[in-house]
């Protein structure tokens, strides 16, 4: 019966968080790039009062099935899902989807890079092309002058100025990188990522070439959090945390009977 709280403990402990993570998919629903996140159990450890396979006594057949205990789950891992969400036309010269592969590279305030699929560019008050939280493009410093009219993003990622005269000017070119495992990045908010060991060292490459994604003008890529599917999965998490506290609950009577029974 101690057993019985406990697991039944841990299994409100893993779907509460398994509750937080499906809370802030859905928080994220209409976040540019954002990539949903899910939650994964296994079970632990077993105590064994017998064990499969031992010999039956006076006889020469062995036990077909043991006979044990388990003491609940926990959270495996909070694995981050990068299929490609939808893209939307924004009408917008500055916005910028990567259809396919790859993350973008940006130089954070400390120096260190991040990597992003969010593509909401902006030009600041020097006309340097920067994403809206303000971090400029690592590769190379993308400067759009004062006489341009209109800017180009071809599929490979090269920005041109137009001007009035419409004659172009090629300002530089917007990079990608990729990872053996994007599921190892860590998340760093404002729609921003980290290499890690675990998601191996970023392979830089030209859009539109050798797998690598293509650059999509005027689009921005929609979060990939289906939100029929993320109240789903609530509801029932919801269900089996109400579950594992009636499991408690009905323990904590079995014991109450006991204790009772002892002291009668």
């Amino acid at each position: 019966m101690i057993t019985a709280l406990y697991s039944g403990a841990t299994g409100m402990t893993g779907q509460q968080h398994k509750l937080d993570t499906i809370s802030n998919n859905l928080a994220n629903t209409d976040t540019t790039g954002f990539k949903r996140v899910r939650t994964e159990f296994v079970d632990l450890f077993y105590q064994y009062s017998q064990n499969a396979g031992v010999p039956v006594l006076a006889q020469t057949s062995s036990l077909p099935s043991g006979v044990y205990t388990g003491l609940g789950s926990r959270v495996a891992a909070t694995s981050r899902i990068f299929t490609e969400g939808n893209i939307e036309e924004t009408g917008s010269q500055l916005d910028v989807a990567i259809s396919g592969d790859g993350f973008m590279q940006v130089q954070l305030q400390d120096g260190t890079t991040a990597y992003t699929r969010d593509g909401a560019f902006k030009l600041d008050n020097e006309g340097v092309l920067v994403l809206n939280t303000g971090y400029p493009i690592i590769n190379e410093t993308i400067i759009v002058p004062t006489e341009a009219v209109a800017i180009q993003v071809a599929s490979d990622g090269t920005v041109a100025a137009v001007f009035a005269d419409d004659t172009l000017e090629v300002l530089g070119q917007i990079q990608l990188v990729r990872f053996i495992n994007p599921t190892g990045l860590d998340a760093l908010g404002n729609n921003l990522y980290r290499a890690t060991p675990a998601s191996g060292e970023p392979q830089e490459g030209i859009a539109n070439q050798d797998g690598f994604g293509s650059f999509v003008q005027g689009y921005l890529e929609k979060s990939n959090v289906n939100a029929v599917r993320e109240m789903v999965s609530m509801i029932t998490s919801q269900r089996a945390y109400e579950l594992n506290s009636r499991s408690i609950q009905t323990a904590d009577d079995m014991l109450r009977t006991v204790y009772g029974l002892k002291r009668s």
